[in-house]
């Protein structure tokens, strides 16, 4: 084989790995690009408010938080109160949502095998939940395997 054959088997070769180089960079920009605007991502916006649960069992950071079953918040952060050993989640609220002193939040099963997600339930107060205050009424998760459980051994009587 004669050296300048060499060289130019090479060269074509390499430019066929530019070529599929630039190709696969084209396709991952038009990928990322696609991902993004179906996102409907959307900086926060609004306020926030905590509330402490005794179980948060599937509650994640971003899950939803919802009035009435409309999107009205995400969950931002979840971490432990080492005094109460409570879970405190913060929740970021739209800031067209104004929430009763006395409103209540839960955490509610999106479907049987759905994740979890945040209602609120609004209560009657005229005072306002302010920003960067507490949801005084929480109530917890409730275990599905706990219900189970309860619902399967308590027809069985005791001898």
């Amino acid at each position: 084989m004669k050296p300048g054959s060499l060289i130019r088997e090479r060269m074509k070769t390499n430019l066929l790995e530019v070529v599929m180089g630039a190709v696969v960079l084209v396709v991952s920009a038009v990928f990322v690009i696609f991902a993004y605007s179906t996102s409907h991502w959307k900086p926060a916006q609004g306020y926030e408010v905590i509330a402490k649960f005794d179980r948060i069992d599937g509650l994640r950071q971003g899950s939803d938080v919802r009035l009435s079953g409309v999107k009205v918040g995400t969950v931002n952060a979840i971490h432990l109160d080492p005094q109460t050993y409570l879970a405190v989640v913060h929740i970021n609220l739209s800031s067209d949502v104004e929430l009763p002193q006395d409103s209540a939040a839960e955490i509610a099963s999106e479907s049987l095998l759905g994740g979890k997600f945040l209602a609120l339930l609004p209560g009657g107060e005229e005072d306002i939940i302010p920003v960067g205050g507490e949801i005084m009424h929480t109530q917890a998760a409730i275990s599905l395997e706990s219900l189970i459980g309860q619902f399967m051994f308590s027809g069985q009587e005791k001898k």
